[in-house]
């Protein structure tokens, strides 16, 4: 059931149904999450079921304010103070060691747990009816089958859970893809996933340099969205470069049937049953529609997805990190 958002009286039935235990769709700046009571391990199971997710899998708990950070985290490092108070409400999540006895199930019973204060204006007035009635923070890994596309939009959820689900609906998500995840239990803010925010903004405001995953020698904590295969919809999906994109076109000639094609080189078919759409030169734009694009294809029926891979360079690493995610799930 899709209730509009906007109104007081459908997140107060939203926050109501949350306190009870029951699951919710929530927009978010980001993407549209699948909720539950963050602080009730019986709540948060319903949503490893709902997505077939593996259970010691974390989520994302979302909080109203940094002032909730101390119901969920035992240490907050001072760079991590100077993230929150650059960057929040935002799409960042910030990976902190967990409070023993809290959150055990949303933290998929690690002991660190990811935290993130989302700037959608319905996500906040839903945390703050929630707060009023005891819950803290929501849980909300994004409300799509584990390892699928991630809805942006309420339909898009209503799609994959049907109408039983109560969806508030925020609209299309203004960013488009997950959150930026840093790691603060390490000493040093370390990137585990990429997002919207620029690297070079997220070191000036902690104050140093970010380290990359890859430079760690123990492995990193466990973190959503961080699987080699992830964001994939049903068609196979192919990242080329445009010359490579060309040459395949040609080939093909009026045989490209069951093909869709995500490019910003201009390009060209003899087929008229190509899908074609054209991708942004702008990396915001393109992280922007990068989930509904998928969908889209997904449901015109295509068998084969095929994207030019994303121009090099800082801007384009969320949108590149989705993708090749998405073409390693093939």
């Amino acid at each position: 059931m899709i209730l509009d958002g906007h109104a007081p009286g459908h997140v107060a039935r939203a926050a109501d149904a949350l306190a009870a235990g029951q699951l919710v769709g929530l927009p978010t700046e980001t993407v549209y999450g699948l909720a539950a009571d963050a602080g009730s391990d019986a709540a948060v199971r319903q949503i490893f079921a709902a997505k077939g997710r593996p259970a010691d899998h974390p989520l994302i708990v979302h909080v109203a304010s940094a002032s909730a950070v101390g119901a969920f985290a035992s240490e907050v490092p001072p760079f991590a103070r100077q993230l929150i108070d650059a960057f929040w409400p935002g799409p960042l999540t910030l990976i902190l060691p967990r409070r023993p006895g809290v959150a055990a199930g949303a933290a998929g019973g690690h002991a660190t747990i990811g935290l993130r204060c989302p700037a959608h204006p319905v996500a906040q007035a839903l945390l703050a009816a929630c707060a009023a009635r005891g819950v803290h923070g929501l849980a909300a890994p994004s409300a799509n089958r584990f390892g699928r596309v991630s809805p942006t939009t309420a339909q898009h959820v209503a799609a994959e859970f049907g109408d039983d689900l109560l969806v508030l609906d925020g609209g299309p998500c203004a960013v488009g893809i997950e959150s930026t995840i840093v790691d603060c239990t390490r000493g040093a803010p370390v990137l585990l996933r990429p997002g919207q925010l620029a690297r070079a903004g997220i070191e000036r405001a902690a104050g140093q340099r970010l380290r990359l995953k890859e430079e760690l020698a123990a492995p990193d904590p466990r973190a959503p969205g961080t699987l080699l295969g992830h964001y994939a919809p049903r068609a196979r999906l192919r990242l080329m470069g445009a010359a490579e994109l060309r040459t395949a076109l040609e080939l093909l000639g009026a045989d490209a049937r069951h093909i869709a094609v995500w490019a910003r080189a201009p390009l060209q078919s003899a087929s008229s049953h190509l899908l074609l759409r054209r991708m942004p030169d702008d990396a915001d734009a393109a992280a922007q529609q990068l989930f509904a694009v998928l969908r889209g294809f997904d449901d015109a029926g295509a068998r084969l997805i095929w994207v030019e891979a994303p121009p090099a360079g800082p801007a384009w690493d969320g949108v590149r990190d989705r993708l090749q995610r998405a073409a390693a799930s093939g």
